[in-house]
């Protein structure tokens, strides 16, 4: 695993394009994915999204209670209730806000396994 640059939105505009499906599951995009792991923890965060590290790929990795998932090609399929929380994110360092959130959402996704 490697540690991956964090884009910073002011000085990259990966940030705003938007990411492609992941077709196929290959060893470049598990790398990918254990990098983002190991990037996300050593920045102190919960989630970190591939263009993030300036991958122009649909794969995130969050850990906020049940544990590591990596994900591909997520989507939301249903969300319910809202909730709102302070937030912050790795691209934009130093800075916190209000953010309204969906107290619960159904996820489709598969995983660094296909599954």
């Amino acid at each position: 695993m490697a540690l991956r640059r964090i884009t910073n939105y002011k000085k990259d505009d990966v940030l705003r394009k938007k990411s492609k499906h992941v077709d196929k599951i290959n060893k470049r995009i598990i790398q990918l994915l254990d990098d983002m792991t190991e990037t996300m923890y050593q920045a102190n965060g919960v989630e970190l999204a591939a263009p993030q590290v300036g991958i122009l790929s649909r794969a995130i990795t969050v850990d906020i209670s049940d544990g590591l998932l990596k994900l591909i090609n997520p989507e939301i399929i249903e969300q319910e209730g809202e909730q709102q929380d302070v937030e912050g994110c790795l691209s934009i360092p130093g800075v916190t806000g209000e953010v309204k959130r969906p107290y619960k959402v159904k996820l489709k996704a598969v995983n660094e396994k296909g599954y």
